[in-house]
């Protein structure tokens, strides 16, 4: 079971006390907690990029090559498949080096002879939804280069508690 410590400090005070110490507590005393996530963690390479270009993949009918930029990169090549990307919009773009909440590994990579340099992410990869129409559209008030955890606001530290303890 996830719990959410800013949900437990609606009911208790818990200011000075770290996540660690938290956790050593409730597995003494009430439940195992077996892990600590910080959210911002899982999204550490995943940042805001837009689209400048977008051109058919030549070995693909379903497959495009979009081409992004970062605040600091620009011309970034990005084999996609989602139908809904257009010029102009702002993507959450998870660079090489990237594991994804559901353990993915985001690597460079020859696709159908294209080569890609990250992934354009839809709501359900990045684990924020089960959405997996197309890309996440993020809204023009999103700054390039920008975390995308730091753009959603995801400033949550989840601790993962053994769920036999409390049933039993």
């Amino acid at each position: 079971m996830l719990i959410s410590l800013n949900w437990l400090k609606e009911f208790i005070s818990l200011s000075n006390i770290s996540p660690e110490e938290i956790k050593d507590k409730l597995t003494a005393h009430t439940v195992e907690v077996e892990g600590i996530v910080n959210q911002k963690d899982q999204f550490k390479n995943v940042v805001i990029a837009e689209i400048t270009e977008i051109k058919k993949h030549p070995q693909a009918d379903k497959l495009q090559i979009a081409i992004v930029k970062t605040d600091s990169e620009d011309n970034i090549k990005v084999v996609c498949g989602a139908p809904n990307i257009a010029v102009g919009q702002l993507v959450p773009l998870a660079k090489i080096g990237t594991i994804l909440p559901n353990g993915l590994e985001i690597k460079k990579a020859e696709i159908r002879g294209e080569e890609s340099n990250g992934m354009l992410c839809a709501e359900d990869e990045l684990g924020l939804g089960n959405n997996h129409d197309g890309i996440m559209i993020l809204d023009k008030k999103a700054k390039l280069g920008q975390n995308i955890a730091e753009y959603l606001e995801l400033n949550e530290t989840i601790l993962e508690v053994d769920n036999k303890s409390i049933s039993n």
